[in-house]
């Protein structure tokens, strides 16, 4: 009798003092917690790349605007945004401390039925992105001196083919110079295999293709006086829904098409533009933390000084909040499975 008490007064001090650490971590502001300590900043990209740098960007202004202001360091991972992903998802700790940045079409992959992604892209904690691509579209280009003047000329029987350079497979400028190709129905050679953009632009130059899909910002950027010269012109933007004021007279790739499957597949594919660089943290942190760092994820967008620096990198400012990143994802997974594999056959096109 003697030892069964000592037992149920031993599980009640135990239940207590849980308990009491639970009452005591409840009872722990967001302040308090995040005071005097370091947010661990995880991205896929060696340093010096685009995601790496908007990353340092992020880390120099972010820390500020979160109660309690946290350093934040940024960690390179030499691996691909999935791992990361799947790493934020099933290993790192859900208390609020490590964060990343992730390419913006990894949520996609999830929805794709990928293999490789082994987690759930609604349940992770999304702070935002800096980026909605409001003010940048990813263009088809051919050179001025090619023969089309707009898209239709792509169009008409006996006019001679576009070649259009393009990377490796699953890259973007592939999968929508397939769309143009299969689904927009445009008269184009897909010439493969280059490394990167800049390798394309080299044989625009020599002759070799007369174009390729890439981002308004990037050759306004990476090719400055090619096109200040007009040494290119754009037929068709994708990633919008409305025409970019910049380019008046480029119709959006939704305008060229009338079918229903095909106005998905298209919105399917430029979804991930949309959320162009997107935060997040790990599952099922603390709703007191995960509204706290979103707060200050926008609080951030806002600053002027972070607003001047991202100016001066000529990256697209127009920022969404987590729940606007959710809502996209989740659009992407009503997306008919009929056309998902559709587009899981132009991504894996080789």
């Amino acid at each position: 009798m003697a030892r069964t008490r000592r037992l149920r007064s031993t599980l009640l001090l135990g239940l207590a003092a849980a308990f009491a650490a639970i009452t005591s971590a409840q009872a722990e502001s967001v302040e308090q917690f995040y005071k005097g300590r370091t947010i661990n900043f995880l991205v896929a990209s060696v340093p010096g790349g685009s995601n790496d740098l908007m990353a340092r960007l992020m880390s120099r202004h972010l820390g500020g605007h979160i109660p309690g202001k946290p350093a934040i360091v940024v960690q390179n991972m030499q691996s691909a945004g999935l791992v990361l992903a799947n790493r934020l998802y099933a290993n790192a700790e859900k208390d609020g401390m490590t964060i990343a940045i992730l390419e913006r079409g990894t949520p996609q992959l999830a929805v794709q039925g990928d293999p490789n992604a082994r987690f759930d892209p609604l349940k992770m904690g999304w702070l935002g992105s800096v980026s909605s691509y409001a003010n940048d579209a990813y263009v088809f280009w051919v050179n001025s001196s090619f023969y089309a003047k707009r898209v239709a000329d792509l169009r008409q029987p006996g006019n001679p083919v576009a070649r259009i350079g393009t990377t490796g497979a699953g890259a973007t400028n592939l999968v929508f110079t397939q769309i143009s190709k299969d689904v927009l129905r445009l008269n184009i050679q897909n010439v493969r295999g280059y490394r990167g953009a800049a390798d394309v632009f080299l044989a625009q130059q020599r002759g070799e293709v007369d174009g390729q899909v890439v981002g308004l910002s990037a050759i306004k950027v990476g090719q400055t006086s090619l096109y200040r010269a007009g040494a290119f012109r754009g037929l068709i933007q994708f990633a919008r829904t409305t025409r970019l004021p910049e380019l008046p007279d480029v119709p959006t790739g939704r305008e060229l098409t009338s079918d229903l499957k095909a106005l998905a597949l298209i919105a399917f594919a430029e979804t991930p533009f949309l959320m162009a660089l997107p935060l997040v943290t790990s599952p099922d942190i603390p709703a007191d933390r995960l509204r706290a760092l979103q707060t200050a994820f926008m609080a951030m967008t806002r600053d002027g000084a972070f607003v001047e620096e991202i100016g001066k990198m000529g990256q697209d400012l127009s920022p969404i909040d987590g729940d606007a990143v959710r809502t996209l994802i989740a659009r992407m997974g009503d997306t008919p499975k009929d056309v998902i594999a559709q587009f899981n056959e132009i991504v894996a096109s080789k």
